[in-house]
């Protein structure tokens, strides 16, 4: 056997011991012998995309939702780099990725050779760990270390306390396809049944128990883990929780969905000043949120990772991998007060939205209303996950996501196809036009490629629609081209040439029947960008105005 062969077939045969059932391909030369090894292995499923982005993002997708590593493969030079994005997204939000670059033998590094680029430490420090694998050669001996390798990057992947991405780059010499010979010089199996390195996670350390006081809040953001029994240590507390829709802990009668506007409203956040907040994961959407945040006396960041806490307002005063909050006495006097001015809130947006026809919140937040129980929803890092954040209602049976890592909006047709694949349930997304055409690649799918069942609503507002609630949309005169990017794409035609069904909705009756249907599928719904603006103006004033009153 040949040693690119030989070390193809262990290294996926040890990932597969140690756990992983999906492996993303984005074909290549260089990568032929991993390509061959994943392909004969009846324990894995594969994924071939032709666009190394879309296949990053896929990855992304399956390991975000299955919680679990996925291996990401590519051959050598350019097509390594074009994984870039969706690692750093990994990187931020802690998903586990195994990326295996193949890349060229030593010899041919710096020599002008086709298809070699310096692919060492290629993702800087957005990786868990790097490995140059090495060029493989039959001796005694590489067995042992290929088997270690892999089991090392898997549990190194996998976290549990830190998960993210890990990078091996793994060179080959030619040949590169198996060669008819199964001679090696010792055997390539593992007498073990499971992985050749078993690693032992020990319990965290001892939690952090807080003072009792029913003035406390929990603020829940993306990437927070054990949220359901933090909301419910909170809910005996008698405290309101305030989650972002990714954070998962919008439901229940202490959840208060509308946050952003209530902490918006000056007097309302003066006189609800917490004696302490403790947050899980990593809080981003809302601005009032992070103002308000940052002064707080007492606010303790729980974070599994004692390297990592997420504190981007430089307000944390604790940081701990657990936290107990214990049952205080004392009446609901705080609960309530949160709970009125939420009602006045909720029902003066909800006229505003019910009022104003078709709009891009009110799409946000009838389509979360639609979702039967159990599905899944990704959104878009732009406007959507926003609009969702302030205009959902709580609810119970749904899972949202969003790559709100480093909160691009590359990757997101391709991420929420992975999130779908691994998801036991229907899928949904939700997303803009240019979030849309920047992955349209991940609509090009083969025949012999799974498939999922998934619903993508794109907004069309012909072009950049986050633009006009910021300042830069006072700049009349180059905010259109710079900002503003209209493109006058027709996503019919869009979805014609990948032969996805197509739906186009412009009447808010028409989207609860446009979601039906099964496998991948679009619905797109039109509206307009200065409308738009308006209307998120007239919910802030309406809220406001709704809070005042009830305080008074």
């Amino acid at each position: 056997m040949n040693p690119a062969t030989a070390l193809a077939t262990v290294l996926i045969d040890e990932l597969a011991r140690c756990g992983v059932t999906d492996v993303v391909l984005a074909p290549g030369s260089r990568s032929a012998p991993l390509a061959l090894a994943v392909h004969a292995d009846s324990r894995i499923r594969l994924h071939v995309r032709v666009d190394e982005r879309s296949a990053s993002f896929l990855a992304v997708g399956l390991a975000r939702r299955s919680e679990r590593p996925v291996v990401l493969i590519c051959t050598s030079g350019t097509a390594a780099a074009n994984f870039h994005p969706a690692v750093i997204e990994a990187h931020e939000s802690g998903v586990p990725l195994l990326v295996l670059t193949a890349d060229r033998p030593p010899e041919l590094r710096d020599t002008g050779a086709s298809q070699t680029v310096d692919q060492i430490k290629l993702y800087g420090t957005a990786v868990r760990w790097f490995s140059e694998v090495g060029a493989p050669e039959e001796r005694p001996g590489q067995v042992a270390y290929w088997r270690s390798l892999a089991c090392r990057a898997y549990q190194r992947a996998l976290g549990p306390y830190d998960p993210g991405p890990v990078h091996l780059n793994v060179a080959f010499r030619e040949p590169l396809i198996p060669d008819g010979d199964l001679s090696w010089c010792e055997s390539l199996e593992s007498d073990a049944p499971g992985p050749w390195i078993r690693a032992r996670v020990g319990s965290p350390s001892v939690a952090l128990h807080l003072p009792p006081t029913r003035r406390g809040v929990l603020v829940v953001g993306d990437g927070a883990t054990n949220v359901r029994r933090y909301v419910a240590a909170a809910g005996m507390a008698g405290w309101p929780v305030l989650s972002e829709p990714n954070g998962g802990a919008r439901y229940g009668d202490h959840a208060m969905s509308t946050y952003h506007f209530l902490l918006g409203t000056p007097e309302f956040a003066d006189r609800h000043r917490p004696d302490v907040v403790v947050t899980l994961g990593r809080p981003g959407l809302s601005r009032p949120l992070l103002n308000w945040l940052s002064q707080a006396d007492e606010h303790i960041v729980v974070a599994a990772d004692m390297t990592r806490w997420p504190d981007p307002t430089r307000s944390a005063t604790q940081a701990a991998q657990v936290v107990e909050i214990p049952i205080p006495a004392g009446d609901d006097t705080w609960l309530h007060s949160w709970r009125r001015a939420e009602t006045a809130a909720r029902t003066a947006i909800d006229d505003v939205l019910d009022g104003a026809g078709l709009s891009e919140p009110r799409l946000a937040r009838d389509l979360v209303d639609a979702l039967p129980n159990g599905s899944l929803l990704f959104s878009g890092s732009s406007m959507p996950i926003r609009d969702l954040d302030q205009a959902m209602r709580s609810r119970r049976g749904l899972r949202i996501l969003a790559n709100r890592g480093a909160a691009g909006i590359d990757g997101v047709v391709s991420t929420a196809m992975g999130a779908a694949l691994a998801h036991n349930g229907p899928s949904y997304a939700l997303m803009g036009d240019l979030t849309f055409l920047h992955d349209q690649n991940g609509l090009v799918l083969s025949p012999r490629e799974p498939r999922p069942d998934l619903c993508l609503v794109v907004v069309n507002n012909d072009g950049g629609g986050i633009f006009s609630l910021l300042p830069q949309a006072t700049l009349r005169d180059p905010f259109e081209r710079i900002f503003g990017t209209t493109h006058g794409v027709d996503l019919g035609y869009l979805a014609a040439a990948t032969g996805t069904p197509y739906t186009f909705v412009n009447e808010p009756g028409q989207l609860v029947k446009a979601l039906r249907g099964e496998g991948l599928r679009i619905v797109e719904v039109r509206t307009e960008r200065e409308s738009n603006a308006m209307l998120h103006g007239m919910m802030r004033d309406a809220a406001h105005a709704a809070v005042r009153e009830v305080m008074s």
